[in-house]
């Protein structure tokens, strides 16, 4: 017991130590006085309260104050943290645009970068313009010619523009449209080959970059394909058109041909019917003047003579068919 005690207040006294570095970091209230940072074991004590690593906030000052950057407080910089804030990006894009003599100021950085956008990568565009490769645009010249252009699209960040401006794909979509529009204004595709800046002079003359937080440098085509004749493609579509309704008019033409000779057949056959029902009333009428006596026996046999005439007369008036020849063996 007397070996184990003296342990127990070892272990203790260590973690009272280390509870005690924990919040209050002696060592980093070391380096920020070298460094020329004045900040007291209080604040770095306040800032564990507080729930603000004060590691962050330190580096940031010193790097701030080895940079010249005397404007920025510690209040600042907690502030900025506890709003979700990027402290230590904030602070690199401040250097970087003091270095390169761009105007930027802590509230324009801590805004931009609460809005969501990389302060730093925004500072470096900055000072290195990027390129933006657009996809393939097609567009048709008025000749009826498909052409497929490429451009890249040099642009620089707009810092005053970087809240509340427009990004990447708004560029591509507006620069998309100026080749579309000056393709198609071209009076046949040959002269957007022969000249194909001409398409660049007139898209960056429309500002394409007003309201986006990027500045259009530049606008080069990189390369332009002839693709379909749509020209020919859209005529041949409007023939086979064309085609198929005459064809559908010819075809309800026949229709209606057909129907009216079927309807011709069936009035044809009605009469028919009538005639061959009338024929059926004669032997019926006959008889009845036979009973009446209206109609004698010699008149009988005269009506028979006649229809065997008018039959006669009706074979010898059809063409006969002419019988072969019987070759003799």
């Amino acid at each position: 017991m007397e070996l184990l005690f003296p342990t127990v207040l070892i272990g203790i006294a260590f973690i009272c130590i280390l509870v005690f570095l924990y919040y209050v970091p002696f060592l980093l209230w070391i380096s920020a006085k070298v460094s020329g940072v004045h900040i007291s074991l209080l604040q770095l004590f306040l800032m564990r309260i507080r729930n603000v690593p004060p590691y962050i906030i330190v580096r940031a000052l010193i790097e701030a104050h080895k940079a010249g950057l005397k404007q920025l407080t510690r209040d600042e910089l907690e502030a900025h943290y506890l709003a979700g804030g990027h402290v230590e990006m904030v602070v690199h894009a401040l250097v970087s645009a003091s270095k390169a003599k761009i105007d930027l100021t802590f509230q324009m950085a801590t805004a931009i970068d609460l809005a969501g956008r990389d302060v730093f990568e925004a500072v470096q565009m900055s000072v290195n313009p990027k390129v933006i490769d657009t996809p393939p645009v097609a567009a048709v010249a008025k000749d009826g010619i498909q052409l497929i252009a490429k451009a890249r699209v040099t642009v620089r960040a707009n810092i005053e523009q970087l809240v509340g401006g427009a990004g990447e794909e708004t560029i591509l979509a507006r620069v998309g449209e100026g080749i579309v529009s000056s393709i198609g204004s071209s009076a046949n595709h040959k002269a957007v080959l022969e000249n194909p800046d001409s398409i660049s002079k007139l898209v960056l003359s429309k500002g394409l970059d007003s309201g986006t937080a990027f500045e259009i440098l530049s606008i080069d085509i990189a390369d332009i394909d002839i693709g379909k004749n749509i020209g020919a493609v859209l005529q041949m579509d409007q023939a086979q058109a064309d085609k198929n309704i005459a064809q559908a008019k010819a075809e309800e033409r026949r229709a209606m041909a057909v129907a009216l000779e079927q309807e011709m057949k069936a009035k044809a056959q009605e009469a028919r019917a009538k005639v061959i029902e009338a024929e059926a009333e004669v032997p019926k009428a006959m008889a009845e003047a036979f009973r009446n006596g209206n109609l004698g026996i010699m008149d009988y046999y005269k009506m028979k003579n006649i229809e065997a005439d008018t039959s006669m007369r009706e074979a010898i008036a059809k063409p006969s068919t002419p019988s072969r020849p019987i070759k003799s063996e």
